[in-house]
């Protein structure tokens, strides 16, 4: 089987607690694995702001999924996304190779070096 590489992201009702906010994500990963899926990173980005409000809400929980599966696996998640009633938006992409290295180094935190230094300064 041929493997692409893949990214969704998909915001949470802000009105779940924490509990069921976990068993929803869990239930999408399991989902993923069961279809053969590898899952490369899985982070929960918390409760953030919207740009604009979707279904009268205007916060969210926002979870970020990477992993490598077959291209007939999208869409039976996507039809999982549309049945949860939790799933305010998704959006699922293919990375190519510059995505995926930029993953790579996102995982590593190279990104957060202005963050870490000013830290060292405040010391």
């Amino acid at each position: 089987m041929f493997q692409k590489n893949y990214e969704t992201v998909f915001i949470l009702t802000p009105v779940l607690s924490d509990v069921q906010m976990k068993d929803t994500v869990d239930k999408f990963v399991n989902l993923l694995k069961d279809e053969g899926a590898d899952i490369i990173n899985v982070e929960n980005w918390g409760l953030k702001k919207m740009a604009y409000p979707i279904q009268k809400k205007s916060t969210g929980f926002y979870v970020l999924v990477e992993f490598k599966a077959d291209p007939t696996l999208i869409k039976k998640l996507e039809i999982e996304y549309r049945r949860d009633e939790k799933i305010l938006r998704f959006l699922t992409t293919v990375l190519d190779k510059h995505a995926i290295a930029y993953a790579e180094r996102r995982r590593k935190g190279e990104f957060n070096k202005k963050a870490e230094a000013k830290e060292e300064a405040a010391k």
